[in-house]
């Protein structure tokens, strides 16, 4: 079966891009494949929800540019297709002195991003916000919002469907082999010829690259974020969503509470190094792939790095006293007993051999393949602007 373009991964990235490649050139043969039986079953399925304003990103960054493109064109997606968001706003709580410089730059960077009717906040206003919050200063970010992903990336492959695009579930990969005319995917239930490959691949980004990139720098590291619920009459506690300062040296935004779409209120996550690419629990172990992330160079440096931040975060895995101990900053009425198990997420970090934990989007690409190798948050809220780029690189070749 012959196709001009595969996009490999049903994650919101790789459903957005095909949309995209399919609403630009429909008469283009387009097959997305997924190892799956469902859609969004990875990142996506397991997203927080959060519709992200591009407070925290480096202005000029493609994760900037990306995520307020994207915010814009989500918000006018799910107006003209009936899914229900809100855009309820969020405060960063700063808690402590050290953290007020740090907020402030959050701040310009949100000016720089071109963010609008943001609000600095001192303690008493805080409280207006959040009732229950415990900080000094805070930012008010209007345009933060809440949404289910699962529904934005079932419509997307809705509409590819209606736009004669193929949609395969439930076949891995297995081989991409790579020719002077054509390039043969090669999956579990057979083979398939295309012009060219899209890789939307996740936490298996880098070994799908390989299959077209011999030299590859970059390991995905799979970092497991768990969450608790709060409790139904402990939800009052949480009007919308709370976030602290992030550390700016690490990818991560903190344990925060995010009020959810669907009711409830989630608390987390963590970061702890998952134990397997897809290993969504503790007890989850493949000993192949935490070898492969215990034996690349880049981890290693990073562990040398930053032990004492992942040390505590393996202790908040394990202890609920310690994670309920971190959410107390922000509210301290939550008790342990308010605390349920919620879900857990596991994020595809991407890290060079250098010790870098890659904080941009990365897009690598040739003749026969155009591999997105590290999209990480804010790539749900960014997702049709990253369609968008990855899109034109692809159809520049048609």
């Amino acid at each position: 079966m012959k196709y001009d373009i595969i996009v490999i991964g049903a994650g919101i990235v790789g459903l957005a891009t095909a949309l995209k490649i399919k609403t630009k050139k429909p008469a283009l043969r387009l097959l997305v494949i997924d190892k799956e039986d469902k859609l969004a079953a990875h990142q996506t399925g397991h997203n927080s929800g959060v519709i992200h304003s591009g407070l925290y990103y480096k202005p000029g960054s493609l994760k900037a540019t990306n995520c307020i493109n994207g915010y814009h064109q989500l918000i006018a997606f799910c107006d003209e297709n009936g899914i229900d968001y809100e855009l309820c706003g969020k405060i960063v709580v700063a808690t402590s002195k050290e953290e007020i410089p740090l907020m402030h730059n959050l701040f310009k960077r949100g000016e720089q991003n071109g963010l609008t009717n943001m609000k600095l906040l001192n303690a008493d206003e805080l409280k207006e916000y959040e009732p229950h919050v415990n900080g000094i200063e805070g930012i008010f970010v209007p345009q933060t919002g809440i949404v289910d992903y699962k529904r934005v990336a079932q419509k997307y492959a809705e509409l590819i469907l209606e736009k004669d695009g193929e949609i395969r579930l439930g076949e891995k990969v297995t081989n991409i082999t790579t020719g002077n005319a054509e390039t043969t995917v090669t999956t579990t239930k057979g083979s398939y010829a295309t012009r060219l490959v899209v890789n939307c691949a996740g936490l298996y980004s880098d070994k799908v690259a390989r299959f077209t990139h011999q030299k590859i720098d970059v390991k995905i590291i799979p970092f497991r974020g768990e969450y608790y619920k709060l409790n139904e009459d402990k939800e009052g506690l949480v009007k919308n969503l709370i976030y602290p300062v992030p550390d700016p040296n690490f990818p991560f935004l903190g344990v925060h509470f995010t009020r959810m779409m669907e009711g409830g209120v989630e608390a987390g996550p963590n970061a702890v190094l998952a134990f397997q690419r897809e290993g969504y629990k503790k007890s989850d172990i493949n000993l192949k792939e935490l070898g492969e992330s215990l034996a690349w160079p880049g981890f290693q440096k990073v562990a040398m790095k930053y032990w004492k931040t992942g040390m505590g975060e393996m202790y908040r895995s394990f202890s609920k006293a310690a994670f309920t101990k971190a959410l107390q900053k922000l509210l301290p009425e939550i008790r342990e007993e308010d605390l349920k198990p919620g879900g857990a997420g596991v994020r595809a970090q991407a890290c060079d051999r250098n010790g870098g934990l890659i904080d941009d989007f990365l897009i690598l690409e040739n003749e026969y393949a155009v591999n997105v190798c590290n999209a990480p948050s804010p790539a749900a809220t960014s997702s049709l602007s990253i369609g968008d780029t990855v899109s034109n690189l692809a159809l520049k070749r048609f």
